[in-house]
């Protein structure tokens, strides 16, 4: 899948990580969403998966354009 396949929630591409403009929060076609953000370190994650810090903001922010 690629991201221009994804329903973009936040952001105003305005490239606030340097790359790629993170953090972001996208939705995918399913309804499950996809999370962009620093890599946290906060304790291991099992295989497969992994961690990423997210603002309050940016969650807001989905939580608006979503109507929720």
């Amino acid at each position: 899948m690629s991201r221009e396949e994804l329903t973009r929630l936040t952001g105003n591409d305005n490239g606030t990580c340097g790359k790629d403009d993170c953090p972001n929060v996208y939705r995918t076609d399913s309804g499950a969403f996809v999370v962009q953000g620093a890599v946290s370190h906060a304790f291991t994650a099992p295989d497969g998966e992994a961690l990423v810090e997210i603002p309050e903001e940016i969650l807001r922010e989905a939580v608006r354009a979503l109507g929720w």
